[in-house]
């Protein structure tokens, strides 16, 4: 391979690398837009309208104690991946088709991912 056409592949690599991480910074702007006022990211796991997101990364679906989770994230049986989060942040209803989640999703990739990156940094 052409060494040219080898270092324009590796920057595209790099780029496609950095765009999919996110910035938290606009994640947390996202998330007070549209998650704040019914979930916490308190490290106190302080529950809302929805559970905390608190530590949401590799947690079990459905797993805080004493929320009154729905029948159907309760059977889901996954742990919050940041592929999980980001096919549920993207259609909650999709994923989980009978739980209580009242929000539409983020279909904007980009914002997903500045949001993904704001939680994955909540622990």
């Amino acid at each position: 391979m052409k060494p040219r056409l080898l270092t324009a592949l590796s920057l595209l690599v790099v780029s496609l690398a950095a765009s999919a991480a996110g910035d938290a910074g606009r994640g947390a702007d996202s998330f007070d837009a549209n998650c704040a006022e019914c979930h916490s990211v308190a490290k106190t796991l302080k529950n809302k309208k929805g559970p905390t997101l608190f530590g949401i990364v590799g947690r079990p679906s459905a797993s805080i104690a004493g929320f009154d989770y729905s029948p159907a994230l309760k059977a889901a049986g996954f742990a919050w991946s940041q592929e999980k989060l980001d096919a549920y942040v993207t259609a909650p209803k999709k994923l989980v088709p009978e739980g209580k989640m009242k929000f539409d999703g983020i279909a904007d990739a980009s914002e997903r991912a500045d949001l993904l990156s704001f939680l994955a940094e909540q622990k």
